[in-house]
């Protein structure tokens, strides 16, 4: 039999089409955080990757765009096609610290992302050298008002997570303390392990492994509440150091523009790959609180700490 002339242009158009469908769908989902490998950033990325791909039936690929504070990454997410290939897993700092310290960043915190789901929790700790003799803060707030000169506390850089938190344990306590800015956390670390350095406010994440290794020693918490993964070490202000509450919380955003089916669709994935025992086990073991929420709540938190961190930075007048 012949086919009519017609016919095999049509046909041809139709398997076209449908292995561009195909290839569409089984495009990878790229998971940009704004770190390098091994970070906490990181670890939760790699930890929610597997199971995120499973619920969503897709590859997920954890992509690594370091620098800029962050800014490279964000840029690069917000600029990206609204489909929900490229999704942006991100601390805080990018989305609500940044746009009080930059005016000229590459992207609009506030217009260029869709919020998707909050993904953990991560209370920020105060720790010292294992060889300290304070027990608590206050005891190490003591001991400073007595020191000849000021502790140095390190952070991860000026307005970073770990400064602002200082910032507010100074205004708290009125102790004389120096802030040492570093370029990164692991570095602050080391030194405050090595004894060149007093203290440090970390994310639990990030300093948990070395606080059950016994190097280093949490005096107290910036958080509303103890954390499981350090029994029996207070808050903050449940040893009378009010206003001092951090929460280095992460977060799923996608480009601005994404349909509310498609965000709807990631939201679901992401409650339904972190209540999956064996993911929410080994990211409590790191030291973070499983945190799901919905886009309107994550949008809500990221206002509302845009607002807190904006009026610190600016009474404190904290430039970069």
């Amino acid at each position: 039999m012949t086919m009519p002339r017609l016919a095999l242009p049509l046909l041809l158009a139709v398997a076209s089409a449908s292995l561009s469908g195909a290839s569409l769908a089984a495009e990878p989902v790229r998971l940009v955080v704004a770190f390098t490998p091994g970070g906490p950033v990181d670890t939760v990325a790699r930890s929610l990757s597997e199971p995120l791909g499973k619920v969503l039936g897709r590859t997920v690929i954890v992509e690594n765009r370091p620098g800029a504070n962050g800014n490279i990454a964000a840029s690069y997410v917000a600029k990206a096609p609204a489909d929900g290939n490229t999704l942006f897993l991100t601390s805080v700092g990018a989305v609500a610290i940044s746009p009080a310290l930059y005016t000229n960043l590459p992207y609009d915190p506030a217009n260029d992302f869709a919020p998707v789901s909050r993904v953990v929790n991560n209370a920020t700790v105060f720790v010292v050298g294992a060889s300290n003799p304070a027990t608590d803060a206050t005891d190490f707030v003591a001991r400073a008002q007595a020191a000849g000169q000021p502790p140095a506390i390190g952070s991860s850089g000026v307005g970073s997570i770990p400064h602002l938190a200082l910032e507010m344990f100074r205004d708290s306590t009125q102790a004389p303390l120096m802030h040492v800015p570093y370029k990164g956390a692991s570095q602050v670390v080391a030194d405050v392990i090595g004894g060149h350095a007093a203290g440090f406010f970390g994310d639990l994440p990030g300093v948990i492994g070395q606080i059950q290794a016994g190097t280093l020693k949490p005096l107290g918490l910036a958080s509303a509440q103890q954390q499981a993964a350090l029994p029996g070490v207070r808050t903050l202000a449940e040893q009378g150091i009010a206003g001092v509450e951090s929460n280095n919380w992460y977060a799923l955003l996608a480009p601005a523009g994404t349909s509310a089916e498609t965000v709807a669709a990631l939201n679901k994935a992401v409650r339904e790959s972190l209540a999956d025992p064996a993911v929410k086990s080994r990211l409590e073991a790191f030291g973070a609180e499983v945190a799901p929420s919905s886009p309107e709540e994550l949008a809500a938190l990221i206002e509302a700490d845009r607002r807190k961190w904006t009026d610190l930075i600016t009474r404190k007048n904290i430039q970069p």
